[in-house]
């Protein structure tokens, strides 16, 4: 049977980790087929996300904790998939924006040959609820990364993922962003380096109390492509 890690890459998220977690595993344990395992990342927490997260692991067998000193959601999942002994890697936000019941699209996709599967919140099929403030940025990041390397698929952003281990054991040393950009980076990589990428439509609901420094995040993301698009791909 294949088996799944869904990393959790969380920052001071002690109000809702345990919540999640008992969403999670409801979801999962409803009728998942695969083997399933929720790895929870803290991220150089500050509050007691850290503790609620080990208390967590020793409670449910299914639930891994790791902890890292350093913030970044992509050296989270850097941390997570390198270290994965799992037949797939897969990871979403923690607030649940993403609606759960896309998740065994991504997995079904990873099944059929696709090496990468990705929800998209820019299909046509997408069902979104967020600020238009979030809304022009993220279609405007987007077309930009379209226009800078020609790639085909529409949402680098969606914290709703899932790769093959292979394709993960061989993207993620590749990709030199630790942060938010990590996302496009693989992508772009993946693209470029002939993997086959799913976009799974989804719907999605911002949340309100997220961590995300938005426009800090999208200057990052900004200078990210910049680098990419100077530096050959290796």
């Amino acid at each position: 049977m294949l088996s799944v890690d869904v990393t959790l890459p969380v920052y001071n998220e002690e109000r809702v980790l345990a919540q999640s977690v008992h969403t999670l595993r409801e979801f999962f344990l409803a009728g998942f087929p695969y083997d399933w395992k929720l790895v929870i990342v803290d991220n150089a927490s500050t509050d007691h996300t850290l503790e609620e997260a080990q208390a967590l692991a020793g409670k449910y067998p299914e639930v891994r904790c790791i902890h890292l000193d350093q913030k970044g959601r992509g050296l989270a999942l850097r941390s997570a998939w390198l270290s994965s002994k799992a037949d797939l890697v897969s990871y979403m936000d923690i607030d649940l924006s993403t609606n759960l019941k896309h998740f065994p699209a991504l997995i079904e996709a990873l099944t059929k040959g696709y090496d990468v599967a990705i929800g998209s919140r820019l299909m046509p099929a997408s069902r979104i609820k967020r600020s238009l403030k979030r809304e022009v940025l993220s279609r405007g990041y987007n077309l930009m990364v379209r226009a800078m390397f020609f790639t085909r698929f529409s949402d680098a952003q969606c914290g709703f993922k899932a790769l093959t281990r292979k394709a993960a054991q061989t993207l993620v040393p590749l990709v030199q962003d630790n942060k938010w950009f990590f996302d496009s980076e693989l992508l772009i990589l993946a693209e470029k380096k002939g993997f086959r990428i799913a976009e799974i439509p989804v719907e999605w609901v911002e949340d309100l109390d997220s961590r995300v420094h938005i426009f800090r995040t999208a200057m990052d993301d900004v200078k990210g492509l910049i680098r990419v698009r100077t530096n050959p791909i290796p």
